[in-house]
């Protein structure tokens, strides 16, 4: 088996060309350098050194050695984490849902350490499905999902409603029947009465309603139920809704850009050229959000994750009133 020694034998070996040299760098005598030279060359199944008149290195043998050397800086490297890491004592792993704003995700994720708890935070980004799956499983402590999940088990704080915008291409048409028209990007601005149709899409010039625009949505598997609520919502108005998956807010808001498609996000400042924001109030299209963890694994990393839920709680709900 090759080993961290044979690694450090060989590079050793070749910086001092000498075995007495290399042996004492290495911290061995010199019969077990060679022998553990010899091994190592078996095992590659070439010839590192030419021993005649001096200790040289092989062709074969000067390819290696920058395999060998990085190979032995990614071990220090391991080393040194596994030791930062036990030095730093207590974790508190921390999932978040891709469509929790950039601004607020921070704001979460800092929100433990500015209350005072000394663990060292770390977060992932993962669709609600795999979210769910790792609080389950222990590799995360708590994490910020979309609501209805099925949570299978798993603790969960209140929900909390983010606003959301819709944003559609500069210049689309109001659907017939609508009270105004599109006006200009705004964070503030509500939506029309014809909020539905607008999200359903519908785009052209002077006022009429021509082709429907579908709404970029992230993929369903990653949050089955939640997808299926913000459809059915946007169905309620008896209107047929067509969609086209995206892998990200930022793929959709390029749709848009291109007059391609509408998108509702709960990021107040997503925006692009030639791309009109509108509040989503009619029909409402709210984020919905939940603190989810597993009570059966308590203690772990987070002595009271209840009380940490509900810290997290209230920085969603600080985001969701500004």
């Amino acid at each position: 088996m090759l080993t961290e020694r044979h690694l450090e034998i060989f590079v050793a070996l070749a910086e001092e060309e000498h075995f007495g040299a290399a042996a004492q760098r290495v911290g061995i005598t010199q019969p077990p350098l060679s022998q553990g030279l010899r091994r190592l060359e078996a095992l590659l199944g070439v010839r590192l050194f030419e021993r005649e008149r001096g200790v040289f290195l092989t062709e074969e043998g000067a390819l290696l050695l920058p395999h060998a050397r990085r190979a032995l800086a990614a071990l220090a490297e391991l080393r040194e984490t596994g030791a930062r890491e036990h030095a730093d004592g207590r974790r508190l792993r921390l999932g978040l849902a891709p469509e929790v704003p950039a601004p607020l995700a921070a704001d979460v994720a800092a929100a433990p350490v500015r209350a005072g708890d000394r663990a060292r935070i770390s977060t992932v980004t993962a669709p609600t499905a795999s979210l769910l799956s790792d609080v389950a499983s222990g590799r995360l402590d708590l994490a910020v999902v979309r609501h209805p999940s099925v949570l299978h088990g798993l603790a969960a704080g209140q929900v909390i409603l983010l606003p959301t915008w819709i944003l559609t291409p500069a210049g689309s048409a109001t659907p017939a029947g609508s009270a105004t028209p599109a006006g200009p990007a705004g964070p503030d601005r509500p939506a029309d009465s014809g909020g539905a149709a607008e999200v359903g899409g519908t785009a052209g010039a002077g006022g009429a309603a021509v082709r429907r625009l579908p709404v970029a949505v992230r993929p369903r598997g990653e949050a089955p139920a939640a997808h299926d609520l913000f459809v059915d919502t946007l169905a309620s108005r008896g209107r047929r809704v067509e969609t086209v998956v995206v892998a990200d807010e930022r793929a959709g808001l390029a749709l848009v850009a291109a007059g391609q498609a509408v998108l509702v996000t709960a990021d107040e400042t997503l925006t692009a050229s030639r791309v009109e924001r509108r509040r989503a109030t009619d029909p409402p299209l709210p984020l919905r959000l939940r603190v989810v963890w597993n009570p059966r694994r308590s203690g772990a990393a987070s002595e009271d994750p209840a009380a940490t839920a509900r810290l997290l709680e209230n920085v969603l709900a600080e985001g969701a009133a500004r």
